[in-house]
C-alpha cells in the first residue's frame, strides 16, 4: 500500500495547497518571520563564500596590473593636475583684471566725465625717462595732451598718439611739471618729476608756507589740460636748508605708477583748450612752467 504512494496529481494539488497556506500564514498572520530570520541567519556564511571568488578575482586583477600601465595612470593624472591648476591662474588673474577694472569704472563715476579705459602694452621707468604706451590711439579720440588717470590719481598725459597706441608721458618724469595745489589750505606750486616713479618735488616752497607732511595735492586747473580737484600726491617730506632759499618738498604719488595695468583717458578740455590739444602741442615741462 505505501509503496505506491499518492498519485502525481494529488501531490500536485497539495503541494498547491500548502503553498497558499503558507501564503495567507505569512501574509496575514505573520506566522514565518521566525523562521525567516532563522534561515537568513543560517544561510548568511554562504552568501559570503559566495560573494569572496569575486573579491579575490578584483583584487588578483589589481595585484596583476603593471607598474607601466600604474605609471601611465600617474603620468595621465599629472596632466590633468597641471591643466587644471593652469586653468585656476587664469581664473584668478581673470577675477583680478574684473577687480581692477571696477576699479577703473568706480574712478571713471567720480571723474563724471567722458572716459575710456585703455591697457598698458608697454612700460619705461628708466631714471630721466618714464613713460607708458597704451593699447588706444586717434581712432579711439585720443589726443595730444590727453590727460590720463588711474583708479586713484593722475599718472601723466598722451605726449604721441598714432591711430592704434599712444605713449603717455607720465608726472614722475624729469620733464613733467604739473601745477597743483594743496588741498587743505589751497597754497599753489609745481609738482615736478624726478626720474623716480616714487617722488615728486614741489617747487618754489617758501620758507613761511604752511605745508605739513600728510598733505594732499591736487591739479589746480591752471595748465588748461587736467581740471581741477585730480588727486595727485601727498606730501612725505618737509625739509629747511639754510642754503636754499626755497624750502625743500618731496611728495609721494597717489597713482600706482609702477603697478598699474589700466588706465582711464579723461575728456575734459573746454572748447578753447581742445584746439590746442587737438594740434597737437606739446605738453608743458618744467622749464615752460
Amino acid at each position: 500500500m505505501f509503496a505506491k504512494g499518492p498519485s502525481p496529481t494529488f501531490r500536485v494539488i497539495a503541494a498547491v495547497l500548502l503553498a497558499f497556506g503558507l501564503i495567507i500564514a505569512d501574509h496575514r498572520y505573520h506566522r514565518l518571520d521566525q523562521i525567516r530570520s532563522t534561515v537568513s541567519v543560517a544561510i548568511h556564511p554562504m552568501l559570503i563564500a559566495a560573494s569572496e571568488p569575486a573579491k579575490l578575482i578584483e583584487t588578483v586583477k589589481a595585484l596583476l596590473t603593471s607598474g607601466g600601465e600604474l605609471r601611465g595612470i600617474i603620468d595621465e593624472l599629472h596632466r590633468e593636475n597641471l591643466v587644471l591648476k593652469a586653468r585656476l591662474q587664469q581664473f584668478e588673474a581673470l577675477e583680478a583684471e574684473n577687480s581692477r577694472l571696477r576699479d577703473l569704472l568706480g574712478s571713471s563715476l567720480d571723474v563724471g566725465e567722458r572716459v575710456l579705459i585703455a591697457e598698458i602694452r608697454s612700460v619705461e621707468l628708466a631714471p630721466y625717462r618714464q613713460q607708458v604706451v597704451v593699447n588706444k590711439g586717434t581712432r579711439s579720440g585720443v589726443f595730444v595732451g590727453q590727460p590720463v588717470l588711474d583708479a586713484n590719481a593722475v599718472m601723466g598725459q598722451v605726449i604721441q598718439a598714432t591711430p592704434f597706441s599712444s605713449i603717455v608721458l607720465l608726472i614722475t618724469d624729469v620733464d613733467h611739471a604739473l601745477p597743483v595745489e594743496i588741498n587743505r589750505n589751497g597754497l599753489r606750486t609745481i609738482a615736478a618729476g624726478t626720474g623716480l616713479s616714487d617722488e615728486l618735488e614741489l617747487l618754489y616752497i617758501p620758507k613761511n608756507a604752511d605745508v605739513r607732511v600728510g598733505d594732499l595735492l591736487v591739479t589746480s586747473g591752471l595748465d588748461g589740460r587736467f581740471p581741477a580737484g585730480y588727486p595727485v600726491a601727498r606730501v612725505t617730506k618737509v625739509r629747511q636748508d639754510p642754503a636754499n632759499p626755497f624750502t625743500t618738498v618731496i611728495a609721494a604719488p597717489t597713482a600706482k605708477i609702477d603697478r598699474s595695468r589700466e588706465v582711464l583717458l579723461v575728456w575734459t578740455l573746454d572748447d578753447r583748450t581742445q584746439p590746442k590739444a587737438l594740434a597737437g602741442e606739446p605738453p608743458k615741462t618744467r622749464g615752460a612752467e
